[in-house]
């Protein structure tokens, strides 16, 4: 568990903010319990290596933010709660001469062009703790929230990559000194947020008094690693101030998830890890006296809908060919058994799936050794998804939805975050196969209740750093 951080003076703690736009309640709901969904919104095409290059795609939408907006409407019509852009300021792909980065221009940047063009859907990006300062995020996350009405979440991560350190001309931290800051930084930057008291802003022409001058204070934060004076000159949003996110799967980062997150976004391949993920977040959440139901856990789903297996399993051999001599090699160490990638057409033979064993250092060999023993060909079973780094849904969307509800009623998924193959006609494809399913099974809302990301979440209302943490 983190140390306390010290602080010159006390910091100013405001009290709880209603959202009376939306008329939030301050505990979490007891109405039946819904999923949340969550677009993954990166380089502006799919998930799926080749995406920039099918038919009906821009080739320019890399560089595109009217391609964005356009993706995060078709998410907003399908009533999804959030986008999500992740950020990954490290090296450039070694495969750039074919390939797109993975990652968005800038993430604030685009989420500020979809933040004027939607009304509801919620804008959730990373923001790195290790190499930003906290006072410029505090305002860039902060002037997001006032521009989007409320809608603004911080992915709130450590970087951990050599290559990431090396942009910015450092050295990693260790894991100790990372996690120590990332804790400091959270709690500075959630201090700025509430350093502006939230009836300070008066905008009175009449009187002349634009703002209450005792409201506005600096926060005197001084920590091991991060302070700040304060304050920050931006007022509460509809929802306060942003909503914490966190990514990551370490017992640090349940620690700090638990301590300061309302969503995780999540990576797990089977009901059980997933469900001992949720666990271990909800755990940490209670060990810092919140109720564990505050915290949201929601992992990966890639998904290419079609109305048939064969027809989805078609488009992603389109998209994904050109990788299958190097998935071929890597599949032959998941099973510890020989392939040849001459062989594409070819389902394994019967000695092959007697020998084949699953490695215990991927947890996703045992589903591609099934999907092996249904005897699809050798770039079928690739074209499965199998080492894509989400589970995959290749299929209609009634395939989706019963994934996705058999993990929501396990405990295993308070909800999912969705990587179309392309997002070009992919995105609607889940709009329009998979979300009606799961409205009619009672398990997605039909509808926004409110306008902001707090209300989205259903999470207790909080205004500068919570007291009980």
């Amino acid at each position: 568990m983190q140390k306390k951080v010290k602080r010159v003076e006390p910091v100013l703690i405001r009290n709880k903010m209603k959202d009376s736009s939306t008329k939030q309640k301050n505990n979490l709901s007891t109405s039946k319990k819904q999923m949340l969904v969550g677009l993954h919104l990166g380089n502006g095409y799919g998930s799926q290596p080749g995406a920039w290059r099918m038919p009906g795609v821009d080739p320019e939408s890399y560089t595109s933010f009217d391609a964005k907006v356009k993706q995060a409407q078709a998410a907003e019509r399908g009533k999804l709660q959030f986008v999500f852009l992740p950020d990954g300021p490290g090296a450039v792909m070694s495969d750039i001469a074919t390939e797109a980065p993975n990652f968005n221009l800038d993430v604030m940047m685009t989420l500020a062009a979809v933040a004027r063009e939607t009304e509801y859907i919620g804008l959730v990006a990373t923001g790195s703790t290790t190499f930003n300062e906290p006072f410029n995020l505090a305002k860039q996350f902060k002037a997001l929230d006032i521009m989007s009405h409320g809608r603004a979440g911080w992915n709130a991560v450590t970087s951990s990559g050599d290559d990431v350190a090396a942009n910015y001309g450092r050295k990693i931290p260790s894991s100790e000194d990372r996690y120590g800051r990332a804790h400091e930084v959270i709690q500075l930057i959630q201090a700025l947020w509430g350093s502006w008291g939230k009836d300070a802003w008066v905008h009175n022409q009449q009187t002349g008094q634009f703002a209450k001058k005792n409201q506005i204070l600096p926060i005197n934060f001084q920590g091991k690693y991060v302070g700040s004076r304060g304050p920050l000159y931006i007022p509460p949003s509809e929802q306060g101030q942003p909503i914490i996110f966190h990514a990551g799967g370490s017992p640090n980062a349940h620690e700090l998830a638990g301590r300061f997150a309302n969503a995780v976004i999540g990576s797990a391949f089977t009901i059980q890890d997933a469900r001992a993920q949720r666990h271990a977040f909800r755990e940490a959440a209670k060990r810092y006296g919140r109720d564990p139901d505050e915290i949201r856990y929601i992992p990966g789903l890639m998904t290419t809908i079609a109305k048939d297996r064969r027809t989805a399993l078609d488009r992603r051999i389109q998209l994904t060919q050109h990788t299958f001599r190097q998935r071929v090699s890597y599949l032959q160490q998941m099973l510890n058994i020989p392939l040849d990638a001459a062989l594409l057409d070819q389902p394994l033979s019967k000695q092959q799936l007697a020998d084949a064993r699953p490695s215990r250092y991927d947890p996703r060999s045992s589903h591609a050794l099934e999907i092996a023993k249904e005897g699809w060909s050798l770039k079928d079973i690739l074209a499965h998804g199998v080492i894509d780094y989400h589970p995959v849904i290749v299929g209609p969307g009634i395939e989706a939805a019963d994934h996705m509800q058999a993990w929501f009623e396990a405990g295993a998924a308070d909800g999912f975050w969705i990587s179309p193959d392309v997002n070009e006609d992919g995105i609607d494809a889940f709009a329009n196969e998979v979300v009606p399913i799961l409205q009619e099974r009672g398990l997605f809302h039909k509808d926004y209740e409110g306008k902001t990301l707090r209300a989205h979440l259903d999470a207790p209302d909080q205004y500068g750093i919570d007291p009980r943490v």
